[in-house]
């Protein structure tokens, strides 16, 4: 293992998409995780994505890159007991089950830390720990909802779109790194103890709502739907251009405003009383935004992207993710990075993010496809148990 968070070993009990994306941001920086799946059928992530190669899911390898895979029913009392004695080698423990179902296991987090005072228990949940909602199941979709995203998404008048991605998922598992990596800090420079981290799905998404809170909280303003534009920033949009390709174009400060229209041949609209202050650029926000859709409809994608620029504005296309990788930028940050899977030969992979000078992380092997890869070497190396306990604990589908 390298990386800022080696000598780190954490037990990933979660399944799907918000607790083993958390373990794997924690494995990419050089954490010794360890995943457990049940066995016979794993975790349901193995068979998960539309498009699939060779009839396997192109999530899996991703999801449980520089994991070690360890099968255990913690549903049988002797399972209960090896996912102990694990979690009291570990530093910390991730699992994203409803809440309660590891205190109906025996596994609670009082539990787990008279077993070891300094654990850990980061807890990924639909609606946190507590509260009248914590026992019901949580998905993204619904976090999103809730959480306030889906709402103020899309077009007035229209069905609420997702994001096309798991997001509300990504956020919670963000959220829990954070706190992971908090606990860790107060645990290791303040000498403290062990401790919790709840966090949910609706509340990450809650914390996205930039200023709605106050906004309604003080006005009681609602703040609806925009489409492709955001609050009173003018102009800044979608706008189409003459090869019809779809480029953002952001000048909504005075500076780069004066900026884009000097770039448009129209540098009389920076002193225009209509579009001379933010407020102004926002009350006739429809007018602006058809002159600048005008002079973009120009020019060529290509063309409109090396004018402003050049001109120190703020643009960019819309990529697929075709247009991504062919992208030099994601090249030279190392974020399409090739890595080979033993049965789907080579994989690109996202990178790493962050990008740390002196103690960068490390993308190792993909997700091993065998169930229980790491058996031997986990049972063996971190319990001690020899090859025929292994074999009995196999045959009673233990592990």
């Amino acid at each position: 293992m390298s990386g800022p968070l080696e000598g780190v070993r954490v037990l990933e009990l979660g399944v799907l998409i918000a607790g083993p994306f958390t373990g794997r941001m924690l494995a990419d920086f050089g954490a010794e995780v360890i995943k457990v799946e049940p066995p016979g059928s794993g975790d349901p992530m193995r068979e998960w994505g539309l498009n699939r190669y060779l009839d396997h899911g192109l999530w899996w390898p991703l999801q449980s890159r520089n994991k070690k895979l360890i099968t255990l029913d913690l549903r049988q009392a002797e399972g209960r007991r090896l996912c102990l004695e694990l979690a009291a080698r570990c530093d910390v423990l991730v699992e994203n089950f409803r809440p309660g179902t590891l205190e109906r296991w025996g596994l609670g987090p009082d539990v787990l830390l008279e077993a070891n005072p300094g654990l850990i228990v980061a807890r990924v949940s639909g609606y946190g720990q507590t509260g009248p909602y914590a026992e019901r199941a949580g998905f993204a979709s619904v976090g999103e909802a809730m959480g306030g995203l889906r709402y103020i998404n899309g077009y007035p008048g229209q069905v609420p779109p997702r994001a096309g991605v798991s997001l509300g998922d990504s956020l919670a598992a963000m959220f829990a790194l954070q706190g992971v990596l908090m606990a860790l800090y107060h645990r290791d420079v303040h000498g403290a103890g062990g401790q919790v981290v709840d966090a949910s799905i609706l509340e990450s998404c809650f914390a996205m709502l930039d200023s709605t809170v106050p906004e309604y909280g003080k006005l009681g303003v609602i703040r609806e739907p925009g489409g492709s534009r955001i609050g009173s920033a003018t102009p800044s949009n979608v706008y189409t251009t003459r090869d019809g390709k779809f480029m953002v174009v952001a000048a909504n400060a005075d500076s780069i405003f004066g900026r884009l229209c000097q770039a448009m041949g129209r540098p009389e609209l920076a002193q225009d009383e209509r579009f001379a202050t933010h407020w102004a650029r926002y009350e006739n926000v429809d007018e602006l935004d058809g002159i600048v859709q005008g002079w973009v409809a120009l020019h060529d994608a290509t063309e409109v992207d090396r004018l402003l620029n050049a001109a120190g504005v703020v643009c960019g296309p819309v990529y697929t993710i075709a247009d991504i990788f062919q992208d030099p930028q994601y090249r030279a940050r190392d974020m399409l990075v090739s890595m080979q899977d033993p049965e789907l030969g080579e994989l690109v992979m996202p990178g790493l993010i962050p990008k740390l000078s002196e103690t960068p992380g490390d993308l190792r092997w993909t997700g091993s496809w065998e169930l229980g890869a790491h058996n031997g070497e986990v049972y063996g190396g971190l319990l001690g148990l020899d090859t025929a306990e292994l074999a009995r604990l196999a045959e009673g589908k233990v592990i």
